[in-house]
């Protein structure tokens, strides 16, 4: 008998081919999110399950999925499974990380553009039929090269970004945990330095980190302090990295000059203090938004889910929690 596969949401076409070939599919072609007590009942008979950031898989939803073997998650993050029920069940969770390096990249520099240029500001003031001459300081922004970036974290978006702001001649600091980034970090020029000087030194701070117990608000008063007056603050992240509550208060205070957000602590809730002031960009969660990219996404979660239960090793396989 073919095991059982939910897939939870709407997922591009190839994943359920994919699926189907080893599968019986309990496909949900929809938008709506599941809440836990839906998802633990359609659970009941699965084998394994294709899901997304919005799926609660807790403990809970887990210990009530009695023939589960795979969880399989359409993105690089995952901190809406409960690794640890996982792993005591023996499940094997799997991620899509590499694919979506580059588009993220992408948008994590058009953020920073955006919000030092003031590009959004712009194009409603010239929308909304304002532009009528032009002014010696009209809409002026901040520069962007030759100036320094601080990436928090390291690793493939981290690097990628870094990439991209050495072609405009930026000087380029990042903290991480680990020291084995060395001869990327020479490649490109960037310099490892403590958290604190990064904050202190940068004009532009990136994060690119994950989010884990010691990162939920990486980023709060203390830090925001840290910061120059005249830094922004860039996470295509997660939203939680950053205490929303501060930045709103250190924005309104002028601490820093302003921020492009595509993360958000209680997605898909925005803060009203961040709607309300105009010196932030604020994106819906697109990053990885790319129609190729996203496809990719979906093959590669479904694939690594079919492999599991017909036996065969996944791609990307998600470490336990104490393993690395």
């Amino acid at each position: 008998m073919k095991p059982r596969v939910l897939v939870t949401r709407h997922v591009y076409p190839a994943a359920i081919s994919i699926l189907q070939e080893h599968c019986v599919v309990d496909y949900q072609d929809t938008y709506d999110v599941m809440d836990a007590e839906r998802l633990q009942r359609r659970l009941q008979h699965a084998h394994g399950v294709v899901c997304q950031l919005t799926d609660p898989l807790t403990a809970a939803v887990i210990q009530a999925a009695p023939h589960l073997k795979v969880i399989s998650q359409i993105a690089v993050g995952h901190d809406n499974i409960d690794l640890a029920a996982a792993a005591a069940r023996g499940i094997v969770v799997t991620n899509t990380p590499g694919v979506l390096t580059e588009a993220t990249a992408d948008l994590t520099f058009a953020l920073l553009l955006a919000v030092a240029r003031r590009l959004p500001a712009a194009e409603q003031f010239l929308r909304a039929g304002e532009w009528k001459r032009w002014d010696v300081d009209l809409l002026c922004g901040a520069d962007v090269a030759g100036r320094t970036l601080g990436l928090v974290g390291f690793g493939r978006i981290g690097q990628a970004v870094a990439r991209r702001a050495k072609g405009f001649g930026m000087r380029i600091l990042f903290s991480s945990r680990s020291d084995g980034n060395a001869a990327v970090a020479n490649e490109l020029g960037a310099m490892q330095v403590p958290l604190e000087m990064l904050l202190k030194q940068s004009d532009f701070v990136s994060l690119h980190v994950p989010l884990r117990a010691e990162t939920r608000h990486l980023i709060g008063v203390e830090q925001l302090c840290q910061m120059k007056r005249s830094a922004f603050l860039i996470n295509t992240a997660r939203g939680p990295v950053v205490d929303e509550a501060a930045l709103v208060a250190a924005l309104e205070e002028n601490l820093i000059a302003g921020a492009g957000l595509d993360v958000f602590e209680h997605e898909p809730q925005v803060h009203p203090g961040l709607l309300a002031l105009p010196n932030v960009v604020l994106l819906p969660h697109v990053g990885s938004a790319v129609t190729s990219v996203r496809a990719l996404m979906c093959a590669l979660a479904a694939s690594d889910c079919a492999a599991v239960l017909t036996g065969e090793r996944p791609k990307h396989p998600v470490a336990a929690p104490g393993r690395s």
